[in-house]
């Protein structure tokens, strides 16, 4: 009688789990059913005209026939992206707000970054990945040192003058510096500042040697010779700049690093919502015009939709790790 009766609270138990599951899933069908009616807002972690803003305003007009509704753009810059990621992780799950994010806040910042109660793979996963961009060496375009066995040369000679400028801490251009230093063997010296431009600056006015930073921010100057270009950090050379060769052809082993950049929404979104917008962002970077746009910047459309985002995101993690620990490095 006691073993009948406990198999039927268990039967009864998973009667309501199957219940419950099935009103969940209806909720979220419903919840997609009518999604979007109102403007969708995108977080980005740095500054208005920075590379999130410019890629969303690439897709801003398909995004608006396909999805009915207007994107608002919010910066919100600080800590590498993390400010931004934190504030979208913390919004509503409803499927209104959404990150662009990258690889400062969903490569190197799960390392970087210890915010208590905030893991950015759990509490801001991916929706899809749009594009990517290498990055590339720059020195002073009328300084001493004209290539890079040039630069090795003078920072081994001299270590104090391995000072490098970056967009701020966290950042790729951050951790590209770190990372070239390792592999070369060479204590470098970080100086943050706050974006891309102004490190660029930085450069050109001497008071750093060299920066590694997304090559489509630099090629204007490049050309213009306000900037010398030394090498690319990608393993194989840029389309956008074929002559300049990578920083591996030029015998630094293992340097393989490109900016990435994404969609992400807060955990909890709805399954059906994240892949309309997964299946929506794919079929933009598919469209000639979007593709050359990206192209013409500099950056490669690298679409990937939600699971293999995921996937890619925990790699490029796994990846950095080990590089800001060598560095000893860490943000509260």
């Amino acid at each position: 009688m006691g073993s009948f009766g406990v198999s039927k609270r268990r039967a009864l138990l998973a009667a309501i789990a199957a219940a419950s599951s099935c009103a969940a899933a209806r909720t979220s069908r419903a919840q997609a059913s009518g999604w979007p009616d109102r403007p969708l807002r995108f977080i980005i972690g740095a500054a208005a005209g920075g590379v999130s803003d410019i890629f969303l305003r690439m897709m801003e007009g398909r995004l608006r026939e396909r999805l009915g509704q207007p994107l608002v753009i919010e910066p919100r810059p600080g800590g590498g992206g993390m400010v931004g990621a934190e504030a979208t992780a913390r919004a509503a799950p409803d499927g209104y707000t959404f990150f662009v994010n990258h690889i400062a806040s969903h490569g190197i910042g799960p390392a970087l970054h210890k915010r208590a109660g905030f893991d950015p793979l759990r509490d801001l996963p991916g929706v899809a990945r749009l594009a990517i961009l290498p990055n590339v060496l720059i020195v002073k375009g009328d300084g001493p040192v004209r290539d890079f066995a040039g630069f090795v040369a003078a920072i081994r000679a001299d270590p104090t003058r391995a000072t490098f400028a970056s967009a701020g801490s966290g950042t790729s251009s951050h951790l590209s510096g770190v990372l070239l230093g390792q592999r070369l063997g060479v204590e470098v010296t970080h100086v943050p500042y706050r974006g891309t431009a102004p490190s660029m600056a930085a450069v050109m006015n001497g008071e750093v040697l060299f920066a590694i930073d997304n090559a489509p921010a630099s090629r204007q100057q490049v050309l213009a010779g306000a900037l010398r270009a030394l090498g690319v950090s990608t393993a194989k050379r840029a389309e956008t700049m074929p002559e300049i060769p990578t920083l591996m052809e030029q015998g630094v082993a293992d340097f393989d690093v490109s900016s990435w950049y994404g969609i992400a929404a807060p955990a909890g979104v709805a399954r059906p919502i994240v892949e309309r917008l997964s299946a929506e962002l794919v079929a933009a970077l598919d469209d000639p015009a979007i593709a050359a746009r990206l192209r013409d910047y500099g950056a490669e459309p690298a679409p990937l939709g939600t699971e293999a985002y995921a996937a890619f995101m925990a790699a490029e993690a796994a990846k950095w790790a080990p590089v800001v620990r060598a560095a000893g490095l860490g943000v509260d």
